[in-house]
């Protein structure tokens, strides 16, 4: 008898009682320590029954070196569940591409999920080839093949957008979009599958970023739109600005229940104030609207501050990550500049209540682990399917990770527990320490609260 891949789930409330998670694999990079080494993926055990819990089992050393591991994503997923979707598909695979180098490595976590196996590399000539696209981003498993968002062109200007791998060979096909308006600015996407609804966020073109942050370009070289597109034609139909003093439109978390057309989206920085803001965006009286719905202001601080905030005599709190529970029910927010993570219930999304924060590192709090010293700040959050756990990485990218932290990052990944009534706190007996290499994304063997997309309610 035919057998679906039980890590599958047709909606996210059956997800949520899955198995407890076991393994996390982590992205872990070089670039910018000064150390000549390839990347890594790191695979942390995160059963607590287990004799290894929270210790480094396995690594899949890379073969190149300057790729930037940044995010990744599964080659298949619970869309597969949806009435167009490939049931007969596992989640099986890492697609995880090199931000920097544009490469993209295959990462078989089978048959042994400590120790997965490096089986393919796409190099960036064929990416570039295929779709002019490089400097590749988010991940997603569609139920209609892999897609993954890239920042810029071969010539690191714009526009940027997304492209599609096959999901059984892993060929690249080619660029996604057919008719994009005048969308230039990407960085994140992701979707409503019953709705056939896509929506992508802004950051800025390589040229503008990869150096590091120029205060000069804040104004007017960096992304505050949010876009919305017909998924099956390919086709943009609208674009709302995020309020003109804002910039960095990041990511994207669209509430995993599929009849309703709305979600969040973070914008890292106000020219006017050095706030941090969360908006709501939804369908409503048949267009698209948003809302800002969350306002986090900088604090003020005269000592302690890297080059480039001194002018401002301030730490602003640069959200650059938000999680979504499975249940729409909590929204978790990292504040990288500050150093600290926050629990909102967004049960009324329009209405948000802080009902949780756990300091940790950052430029103003400096808050350490009672397992051993915090550098950088809590930056890439991944929540657990049951809601109970939020993993916790802390580098956000090479060259900013030097200007905001310029004593240097170490990588570590510590572990928040979350009260299902609302409530967070630190896990005082879990902390990895990635040594001189840099932490970014998080993915939970099994799924995790980012990535998979439901079709049924």
């Amino acid at each position: 008898m035919f057998r679906t891949d039980p890590t599958f789930y047709p909606s996210s409330r059956a997800a949520m009682r899955a198995p407890r998670e076991d393994l996390a694999y982590v992205a872990c990079l070089y670039e910018g320590t000064g150390l000549n080494r390839p990347d890594f993926m790191a695979v942390v055990d995160v059963d607590p029954s287990s004799p290894t819990y929270s210790r480094i089992v396995g690594k899949v050393e890379l073969n190149n070196v300057g790729d930037e591991l940044h995010h990744f994503g599964w080659n298949a997923c619970s869309s597969s569940l949806c009435p167009n979707g490939k049931p007969n598909l596992e989640r099986r695979f890492l697609i995880v591409p090199g931000l920097r180098s544009s490469r993209i490595y295959v990462i078989d976590t089978k048959p042994d999920p400590r120790n997965p196996k490096l089986t393919k590399i796409i190099e960036p000539g064929e990416v570039v080839e295929k779709t002019g696209y490089t400097r590749l981003h988010t991940v997603h498993c569609g139920p209609d093949g892999i897609y993954i968002s890239a920042l810029g062109n071969e010539k690191g200007e714009g526009p940027g957008g997304i492209l599609m791998l096959d999901h059984f060979s892993f060929d690249v096909l080619g660029r996604w979009e057919l008719n994009r308006g005048d969308q230039y600015l990407a960085y994140d996407f992701w979707w409503n599958l019953p709705n056939e609804v896509m929506v992508t966020s802004e950051w800025a073109v390589p040229n503008v970023m990869e150096g590091g942050l120029r205060l000069e370009h804040l104004k007017d070289r960096y992304g505050n739109r949010v876009h919305f597109w017909d998924l099956r034609k390919r086709k943009r139909v609208s674009s709302i600005t995020l309020g003109e003093d804002n910039r960095m439109a990041l990511e994207l978390r669209p509430l995993h229940d599929p009849t309703k057309l709305m979600g969040f989206i973070n914008v890292v920085v106000s020219l006017k104030d050095l706030s941090s803001s969360i908006w709501l965006w939804f369908h409503e009286d048949g267009r698209w609207q948003a809302r800002e719905v969350i306002n986090i202001p900088a604090e003020p601080s005269e000592g302690g501050l890297p080059e480039i905030l001194k002018p401002f005599k301030a730490v602003p709190p640069l959200v650059t990550d938000i999680d979504l529970s499975l249940d729409d029910k909590f929204l978790y927010v990292s504040l990288w500049g500050t150093g600290e993570v926050r629990q909102y219930d967004v049960t009324d999304p329009f209405r948000p209540r802080l009902t949780g924060k756990v300091k940790a590192g950052g430029i103003l709090h400096r808050e350490d682990h009672p397992m051993g010293r915090l550098t950088g700040a809590p930056q890439m959050l991944e929540v657990s399917r049951d809601g109970r756990r939020i993993y916790v990485t802390n580098s956000l990218y090479s060259s900013w990770d030097n200007q905001f932290y310029p004593e240097g990052i170490r990588g570590w990944m510590l572990k928040l527990n979350a009260d299902p009534e609302g409530g967070l706190i630190l896990d005082r007996d879990f902390l990895v320490d990635f040594g001189e290499a840099r932490s970014h994304q998080v993915r939970l063997r099994g799924g995790d609260a980012s990535s998979d997309s439901y079709c049924y309610p």
